[in-house]
């Protein structure tokens, strides 16, 4: 769906335009692919129109009006009120993004350079506030729908086109501005579903005419001439036929349910119509998508217009080398596409989806893994419950130059992950390529852990990420909170490892760059970073006394140096890191290293904060040592040593020195070595007095007198 008009941009300044109130389409430049869908559209926000409504927002809050808007405001409109554009390309038609109050409806009149129009947009809160109580921290949503319109006329930038509410408060979010084309010509030889008896008035049920239809044209064409179309139930056989419409202005059907099939010998083409169904609330046991199953091998669907559904594609069975390319989804309950296993060869491209109730594109790899599939080139925003994009395991996967903005609630805009659902499920496996996208103000309070999700998230949820994960020419723009986050989201601590992020550009973070809540590695080179709101880097693996996460500086990082080093608090966007509580314990939960371990008895285990679990060295090969990063350099005043404060325990002394470092290779005493006496009848504490300024702390222990190994059940470090 691609005109040589529309405007194009470098990937550079796609974030410019969005902040500007302009998404625009995009070309290739020459060093590296555009993200985004090359789009026959131009988008103005309602915020950088003129009027005289109200502006709301910015709000990244769940669950209101401004979070859910592109660039998170919009403008509110009671009745006589107006919101003027002013056009940004020639245009015959228009699609605005609103929200009416719960329960209304009611329209908006048009002006045209102040002249109104004989038509008016009808807006309504039927497709809207959605309630999904069974999914873990939903609350109402999908509180837009989009309304388009032909206006009549030809209209040049630089004239106005105005939207007035007349009987109902309107909250107007985003125009989209487009010359539609005219009528396509019925191709000769086709089958037309009018000659079969289907009524292009949108009266009478023309189910059975489509079915007659797609019979009689078999290695053919079923032609869907300009009109709006009524079906009451599915189709399905539908394979080796190509259905084709005169454009998605033009051809349209009224469905729920277009095609529900398990299998297909495929060579099935579905091109330029509408489907809007009249799906108003989620309910996941009904089939309420445009296709529900498979299509078969070798098969496309493009030029399309899906809106107002449950699912636009729910692909299982058989789908090998399927193409998805040129499309529009808007208003879907759940997910606008989703590669539910067994995908081989599938390509998404060049679609645009705006407002999906689900993750907006998802590979599940559920009984079998998608593999050799991709994401690549589309424009995604506002999915108002999950993620932009979303990668649930499957092998040789690529996320490949895509445009994602507004994430809202429980998602991110690009996560990958070994969240399983259900079983059989198939983990990360191959190399998973992510690689040249663009993520704008994407991330956002998770309500179920009780904090925030990255703008790209590595999820080890229900297993460990051993997969390649290759993160490359990424830009995060106004992430309201952290831009790279690593969680292992089911609260086991798995490891995600074999990432490396290789070219990263991040403008204005909220909180950190690097968000690691697990035990596993990742490599970063040439990630830059700049407005950066707390810290760069939060390290705090869950649970407490799993391993650490390893961040590898792998050289030209710059902007993002500094770590978060109270585990116990979360930043807050743009907080800065406060100064820390002279009281407080800076070794908690920190990571920790040691030269050896006894069994289970691992250095996390000695910044806990449990005093009746303990870190035992390797035996019988003294000397050994434990040291703990603080996360930043700090003023240390004191160490106090603990071991288990049962009887059972008895009196020892452990000979060591107490050594600091500010980078963690040249050490200096802070205290000598000398005999230290842990008794239970005191409580086996020892405190050890120290003064210096210090990032990585350790202990240094040649002897213990009640075991033939080092031994320290908490290591508590103080600045007063």
């Amino acid at each position: 769906m691609t005109t040589p008009t529309v405007r194009s941009v470098s990937a550079a300044a796609t974030a410019v335009a969005l902040a500007a109130g302009l998404l625009v389409a995009l070309a290739p430049a020459p060093a590296h692919a555009a993200a985004g869908a090359t789009l026959p559209f131009t988008s103005v926000e309602a915020e950088s129109a003129t009027g005289t409504g109200t502006r709301i927002g910015p709000d990244h809050t769940q669950g209101t009006l401004a979070s859910e808007a592109s660039g998170r405001q919009a403008v509110r409109l009671n009745p006589g009120q107006r919101v003027e554009f002013t056009v940004p390309r020639a245009a015959n038609a228009v699609t605005v993004a609103y929200s009416v109050p719960d329960g209304q409806s009611g329209s908006l009149d048009v002006h045209v350079n102040g002249q109104r129009l004989d038509r008016t947009l009808p807006v309504t809160s039927k497709y809207s506030y959605v309630d999904t109580p069974w999914i873990p921290g939903a609350r109402t949503h999908h509180l837009y729908a989009n309304a388009r319109m032909l206006l009549g006329r030809d209209v040049r930038a630089g004239d106005t086109v105005a939207f007035q509410a007349t009987n109902v408060q309107v909250t107007v979010d985003v125009a989209d501005f487009e010359q539609a084309p005219g009528a396509a010509s019925r191709p000769a030889g086709s089958v037309s579903v009018t000659d079969k008896g289907a009524d292009p008035t949108g009266q009478g049920d023309s189910t059975q005419a489509f079915r007659e239809a797609v019979a009689a044209a078999q290695g053919g064409t079923v032609w869907i001439p300009p009109g709006e179309y009524r079906l009451t139930s599915s189709l399905s056989g539908v394979q080796n036929v190509t259905l084709q419409g005169a454009g998605h202005w033009h051809s349209v059907v009224r469905t729920s349910r277009f095609v529900d099939q398990t299998t297909s010998s495929g060579n099935v083409h579905i091109k330029d119509f509408a489907v809007i169904g009249e799906v108003t609330e989620r309910v996941d046991s009904s089939p309420d998508n445009f296709v529900n199953g498979s299509l078969g091998p070798n098969s496309t669907v493009s030029g399309m217009w899906l809106q107002h559904l449950k699912v636009g594609l729910w692909l299982t069975g058989n789908n090998d080398n399927l193409i998805v390319e040129n499309n529009r989804l808007l208003d879907m309950t759940a997910d606008g596409l989703n590669l539910n296993g067994n995908a081989r060869g599938v390509r998404v491209r060049n679609n645009f989806l705006r407002n999906q109730g689900d993750d907006a594109l998802a590979m599940w790899s559920l009984n079998a893994p998608d593999v050799d599939s991709s994401f690549e080139n589309n424009t995604i925003t506002q999915p108002n419950l999950a993620n932009g994009i979303a990668i649930y395991g499957g092998t040789d996967i690529t996320v490949r130059d895509n445009l994602i903005s507004d994430t809202n609630a429980l998602g991110s805009g690009i996560a990958i992950s070994n969240q399983k659902f259900l079983d059989p499920f198939h983990p990360l496996s191959g190399t998973i390529t992510v690689d040249g996208n663009t993520l704008v103000r994407t991330g956002a309070m998770n309500p179920n852990w009780n904090h925030p999700m990255g703008a790209l998230r590595v999820d080890s949820y229900d297993s460990a990420v051993d997969a390649q994960v290759r993160i490359t020419n990424t830009t995060i723009t106004d992430s309201p909170y952290s831009a790279f986050e690593f969680v292992s989201g089911g609260g086991r601590g798995l490891a995600a490892r074999n990432i490396t992020v290789d070219g990263a550009t991040v403008n204005r973070v909220g909180t950190v760059v690097v968000q690691a809540e697990t035990q596993g590695a990742a490599t970063f080179r040439n990630v830059t970073a700049t407005g950066v709101g707390s810290a760069g880097i939060y390290n705090c693996p869950y649970p407490a006394g799993s391993s650490t996460f390893t961040v590898t500086d792998g050289g030209g990082n710059s902007g993002w140096s500094s770590t978060w080093s109270d585990c116990s608090t979360w930043p807050r966007p743009g907080q800065g890191e406060p100064q820390p509580d002279p009281d407080r314990n800076l070794a908690l939960n920190r990571p920790a290293a040691a030269t050896g371990s006894q069994d289970v008895y691992t250095p996390a285990k000695a910044v806990d904060g449990d005093a009746n679990t303990y870190w035992e060295s390797a035996n019988h090969a003294f000397p050994q040592s434990l040291t703990i990063d603080l996360g930043a350099a700090r003023t240390v005043r004191r160490v106090v040593l603990k071991l288990p404060p049962q009887a059972a325990w008895q009196a020892r002394t452990q000979t060591l020195s107490v050594q600091g470092s500010t980078d963690g290779s040249a050490y200096t005493t802070l205290a000598a070595t000398r005999e230290h006496r842990f008794d239970p009848a005191t409580g086996n504490t020892v405190t050890v007095p120290v003064d210096g300024t210090l990032r990585h702390l350790r202990l240094h222990v040649t002897g213990n007198t009640g075991w033939p190994g080092a031994q320290f059940s908490e290591v508590e470090v103080y600045g007063s």
